[in-house]
């Protein structure tokens, strides 16, 4: 064989190496991360479904949850609040007078600015989540950087409420890795997603609390996990009537602290 063949073999030999390399490596990426959370919507009462997102494997490894039991009409309100827009109070006024449970994952920003709310929240039964302290891409940091992001809420909540627990965690804008899941579940907490959402955090493109009730209201499903946000001015005008329209068809709201059976 003459040197230029071995020169091409050689480089042949190579490049199908480098692809192969780069297949495994994006298998590797793929099967661990980074994900955004998706899932297909409830429609006329059918379930929705997270099978063709890529991660229900990953998010049962880890103990995470994005609905409750879909055998029975149970509804897990819960809001993300990363920053007070002035309607939370409201919104804590419904939950009271309709005795229905829920659950604020909060920032740092949201612990700093608004103590006498996170007060509000544990005294009248809710549970306050972690959201993180800085809202960071939770899949692009150290496993060192997302502890602290998670104990420094955990610590300034304890001070502010006397809440002694924190189970419950939602990465910001729902990205997740399989780092970020088994760090999390080390430091004890379950990973909750949802199950029941529409595009309520935008405050520039509020469109009016009919929109919200019907968003919310056709998506309804047993064992849902309701993602608001408290930002949203149409979600605090409809969150009466979203209660009432829910419990006309039969269904019952539960602290995530009842959920059951969880999926996936």
């Amino acid at each position: 064989m003459n040197k230029r063949c071995v020169l091409r073999v050689t480089s042949i030999i190579t490049l199908c190496f480098a692809l192969l390399l780069t297949f495994s490596l994006s298998a590797f990426a793929s099967g661990s991360g980074p994900f955004h959370f998706g899932f297909k919507r409830s429609v006329n009462g059918k379930l929705p479904s997270i099978d063709q997102e890529g991660f229900k494997e990953l998010l049962k490894k880890h103990g995470a949850v994005f609905m409750g039991d879909s055998s029975k009409k149970e509804l897990y309100m819960t809001f993300d609040n990363g920053y007070e827009n002035g309607f939370t109070a409201g919104i804590l006024d419904t939950l009271k007078a309709k005795k229905v449970p829920a659950t604020f994952f909060v920032t740092g920003h949201y612990v700093k600015t608004q103590t006498e709310l996170l007060k509000r929240m544990t005294a009248e039964g809710h549970i306050i989540g972690n959201h993180s302290w800085s809202h960071p891409d939770v899949s692009t940091i150290s496993a060192e950087k997302l502890t602290e992001e998670l104990d420094r809420v955990k610590t300034e909540v304890t001070n502010v409420t006397g809440q002694k627990e924190m189970k419950y965690l939602r990465t910001p804008r729902g990205i997740f890795n399989e780092r970020s899941l088994a760090v999390s579940k080390e430091l004890g907490y379950t990973n909750v997603f949802w199950s029941l959402a529409y595009k309520d955090w935008d405050v520039n493109a509020q469109r009016g609390s009919q929109y919200a009730y019907e968003k919310v209201t056709a998506q309804l499903h047993p064992g849902a996990v309701m993602l608001l946000h408290s930002i949203s001015r149409d979600n605090a005008e409809a969150l009466g009537r979203i209660i009432d329209e829910a419990r006309k068809q039969g269904y019952e709201f539960k602290s995530l602290d009842d959920m059951e059976i969880k999926a996936p």
